[in-house]
């Protein structure tokens, strides 16, 4: 402990870094940014569509449309307002940097699924990889279909096996940085 008495550092982070979320501002000009979310946006009922076993065979897998509605057959349509989270396993790979991003293979969405979910009227999707995108899909279809709808997106989840396909509260702890894209994030599921 220094000599005054107090412990204190000065951090500096890029704004998509581990778990973070990206607000519309990401990929979208004048999008709303990070502190424009309403804070009752970040606290929403969440489903959890399991992917793993496909995407365990598959590093290039997209969550499909035929994914999320067998997961809606059942437990229930998605409803506006409501966060889906996409569960590929991937997390399992975070002692392995080669496997976790140095090939830039990963699980992610399909556009399809994108349109799907903003169709839906979801306050936002998040994965357990890198991106919502696959790591083979350079030209970010999935960011360029959702942002622009408003809907925000949190990359780099972990745990998301312990979360009831339905049921759950999402709390999504990013601090209000004025102006920001995206920031890290500590997310929480509150699970009944």
């Amino acid at each position: 402990m220094p000599a005054d008495g107090y412990y204190a550092r000065r951090i500096d982070v890029h704004e998509h870094t581990g778990t973070h979320f990206d607000a519309p501002a990401h990929f979208v000009e004048g999008g709303a940014t990070v502190d424009e979310i309403a804070a009752g946006r970040l606290v929403v009922p969440v489903r959890v569509v399991d992917v793993s076993g496909q995407a365990s065979d598959d590093p290039d897998y997209a969550v499909t449309v035929d994914d999320i509605r067998a997961m809606e057959r059942e437990h229930g349509e998605l409803m506006p307002g409501e966060a889906l989270l996409a569960l590929t396993g991937w997390d399992m790979h975070l002692e392995d940097p080669e496997r976790y991003v140095g090939t830039m293979r990963f699980p992610g969405f399909s556009a399809e699924a994108a349109d799907l979910v903003v169709d839906r009227g979801l306050a936002g999707i998040g994965i357990d990889t890198l991106s919502v995108d696959r790591g083979c899909d350079d030209t970010f279809p999935v960011h360029h279909r959702t942002l622009p709808a408003g809907l925000w997106q949190l990359e780099g989840l972990v745990g998301l096996d312990l979360i009831p396909a339905v049921g759950a509260m999402l709390v999504v702890g990013v601090p209000p940085v004025v102006g920001a894209s995206g920031f890290p994030a500590r997310v929480l599921a509150l699970v009944p």
